[in-house]
């Protein structure tokens, strides 16, 4: 590995709060933060064992935090938590975009940045596991995340899954779905492209969303209709 590019990983290292002097399998973190465009190896080979590591690193959490809680409950919060939307989210709080080697035609690919960002964390997350056999490379700085992200949807009573949450109340009220129409707005640029969602119920549009992939918009109008349906 260029010298260079460990210096990077290292720095990496120290923005997740981890001793500068943390031994760490260099090629494997390199191999989390290579996007497939480069070639192989790559990400994709570490996301598959990192989509197991975070769930396990969310059930600890979890069982540690509230051992009041249902598994119900534990099922909930941690699909939000492990959601793509959430592990972008923390990758781009550590500006896990800046270590990223990824081809100019992936760069020039906006709405593709959610999965491309949470793809990379999980394989830095497999990166860290692989080296240490255990999650002490992980949890000291994951945790804090978890446990403000934990607060906000334990006080949400769709658990910030809206799309379960609406479903839910359709179905034991009506048993019936509702259906989202689903569009790309024309509008915007390439680099701003975002889609617009609604959703609809019995011939009724219950609310609309945008976001920028087809399941934040869906997300986002489901928010609007649960909320009317449920206020």
């Amino acid at each position: 590995m260029h010298p260079r590019r460990q210096q990077e990983l290292v720095k990496l290292i120290a923005r997740l709060g981890l001793p500068v002097n943390t031994q760490v399998n260099w090629c494997l973190l390199d191999m989390a933060l290579t996007h497939p465009t480069m070639g192989i190896p790559n990400y994709e080979q570490l996301e598959f064992i990192g989509d197991s590591v975070v769930r396990l690193a969310a059930s600890e959490f979890l069982w540690e935090t509230y051992p009041d809680k249902s598994v119900g409950d534990f099922s909930a919060i941690r699909k939000v938590l492990v959601s793509d939307r959430i592990l972008a989210q923390i990758a781009d709080s550590y500006g896990l975009d800046r270590y990223l080697v990824l081809a100019a035609s992936a760069i020039g690919d906006p709405s593709g940045r959610i999965s491309r960002l949470a793809d990379a964390f999980e394989a830095v997350l497999a990166a860290l596991y692989l080296t240490t056999n255990n999650l002490s490379l992980i949890r000291s700085w994951l945790d804090p995340h978890f446990q403000k992200l934990a607060t906000e949807i334990l006080e949400d009573p769709a658990r910030q899954n809206y799309k379960d949450a609406l479903q839910e109340w359709t179905q034991g009220k009506y048993k019936a779905l509702p259906e989202y129409r689903v569009r790309e707005d024309t509008g915007t640029s390439d680099r701003s492209r975002r889609f617009i969602a609604e959703v609809w119920f019995r011939d009724k549009q219950l609310g609309t969303g945008t976001g920028q992939s087809k399941k934040a918009a869906e997300q986002a109008a489901a928010k609007v209709a649960f909320a009317l349906l449920t206020q």
